[in-house]
């Protein structure tokens, strides 16, 4: 089957005001020529380290229908067609708009301090029972991987949902007027990216700009268990937004929690959605996930949807990769352990929910709950005291071993008592030897922390030990 035309040039041309040299028809847009699919329409952007100008003909060559430049490009053929702009971020830009325009569908945007990513997923599986849905990629979720990700809605969605992130204010502000959202939600409010607000109360402001995009039809969900309600409530009234509706376990939510039973690898829920009673499974583990399953159904019924499928759809979730995502690791000797990647990102709440999460595993026989923890960065001058902080919601969670790594999981670290201490290092390359070492059959293994902590190569040589020779068993 035919691909279905996403963009052609006449209206790639008059969305953006630039001048194709050919007529030309795309089935998706791309700004990475490594992952370029035959038919897209590339997007030469230039960035503070790269120039995709550069990549051009490599594009090309993949099956690029076209390119977007605003030059012209060394190496291109000459029989492969352009589409010529003053600026390729303004024109990327330009096609989401467009997009936005001529779409009909419901639009949910997803913002908040943890957890954005898995819901905004979540939305769109439960959505996806509904009609045609279209889901923002990964986390493209900043000044060009939300227009990216608009201008590959296709046009007969029926529903779409983007994420929208940030790192300093005024960013949501100018996504959420591309994007236009008619749901919004946050699903809550945490000392994520402190260093760059001073104060809670500036994230919350931060997150609000979401509704700036809105209009006075739109629908706000927020998190009524959260602190910040109140000032998002207000802010959103403010903007004109015409409901705002809460989700937790609050009386007066309009998702509202009901009983939850928590397991190892799910949960069972019990919640009420706007008066309609559901009972379902949620297939990933935690009470974080439980709330946010709240949010997922909310926005459902906000967008029109149906809570029947929406609900039995979050039985078929899975985990996204690192963020939670399994792995079952056999050990050259015999045996196996348990790893949870969960390496991706890491703030103070996402560190307590997956501390939660480990506490409720159960290691095999001989085996351990560990923690592999990294610095959770952008905390400013709160840093230390987030970090050291962490030792009670170690203990409580049963943890056997912490292996720490960074000048500021230091604290923890040194917070702990000594049995507790696996080993501490600088940084993730040093501390992944003692990591791999110590892992023996029956323990359960967390790893998470910053981005920039770079604890990805922990969880990938831990994955490997299932392809390393057999070792000595290490009894630490």
């Amino acid at each position: 089957m035919a691909a279905k035309v996403l963009w052609t040039s006449a209206e790639a041309a008059a969305a953006t005001n630039g001048r194709a040299d050919r007529p030309w028809r795309a089935s998706g847009v791309s700004i990475d020529s490594r992952t370029a699919q035959p038919g897209d329409l590339f997007v030469a952007i230039k960035g503070a380290n790269f120039n995709g100008h550069d990549f051009v003909a490599d594009a090309l060559a993949r099956g690029a229908a076209a390119a977007i430049v605003s030059r012209a490009p060394a190496g291109r053929p000459d029989d492969k067609p352009l589409l010529k702009v003053k600026d390729t971020l303004a024109a990327l830009a330009a096609l989401a708009r467009a997009a936005r325009a001529r779409s009909s569908a419901r639009v949910i945007a997803v913002t908040g301090s943890v957890g954005k990513t898995g819901t905004k997923e979540a939305i769109g599986l439960a959505l996806s029972t509904q009609g045609a849905t279209h889901t923002s990629s990964g986390n493209l979720n900043n000044e060009i991987g939300a227009p990216l990700s608009l201008a590959r809605m296709p046009r007969d969605a029926a529903y779409a949902v983007f994420e929208l992130g940030m790192n300093r204010a005024g960013e949501i502000s100018r996504l959420s007027r591309l994007v236009k959202p008619d749901v919004s939600v946050i699903t809550n409010v945490e000392p994520v990216h402190i260093e760059f607000f001073g104060s809670i109360e500036g994230i919350a402001d931060a997150k609000a700009e979401i509704f700036d995009g809105m209009t006075r039809a739109g629908i706000a969900l927020l998190n009524l268990d959260n602190p910040m309600f109140e000032r998002l409530s207000a802010a959103a009234r403010k903007r004109g937004v015409a409901r705002v509706l809460g989700f937790g376990q609050a009386e007066g939510a309009y998702a509202r929690l009901i009983d939850c039973s928590l397991h190892p690898t799910c949960s069972a829920v019990t919640a009420e959605i706007g008066g309609e009673r559901l009972d379902f499974c949620l297939a990933l583990p935690g009470r974080h996930w439980v709330v946010n399953s709240l949010a997922v159904l909310a926005a459902v019924r906000a967008a029109g949807g149906d809570l029947a499928p929406a609900a039995a759809a979050m039985s078929r979730l899975k985990p996204i990769k690192g963020r939670g995502e399994r792995h079952r690791v056999a050990l050259p000797g015999g045996g196996v352990f348990e790893l949870i990647d969960d390496s991706y990102n890491a703030s103070p709440a996402s560190v307590r929910a997956a501390l939660a999460v480990l506490a409720a595993m159960k290691p095999g026989a001989g085996g351990r709950r560990i923690a592999v923890l990294g610095d959770m960065l952008e905390l400013g001058d709160v840093a230390g005291e987030m970090h050291a902080g962490l030792a009670g919601d170690v203990a409580k969670a049963g943890v056997d071993l912490i292996y720490a790594c960074g000048p500021e999981m230091r604290r923890l670290y040194d917070a702990l008592p000594a049995k507790l201490r696996g080993a501490h290092a600088a940084n993730s390359a040093e501390l992944l030897p003692r990591v791999v070492g110590a892992v023996r059959s029956g323990d359960v293994v967390m790893v998470k922390g910053s981005l920039g902590s770079k604890m990805a190569p922990i969880v990938a040589a831990l994955r490997a030990i299932a392809q390393a020779p057999p070792r000595a068993a290490n009894g630490n």
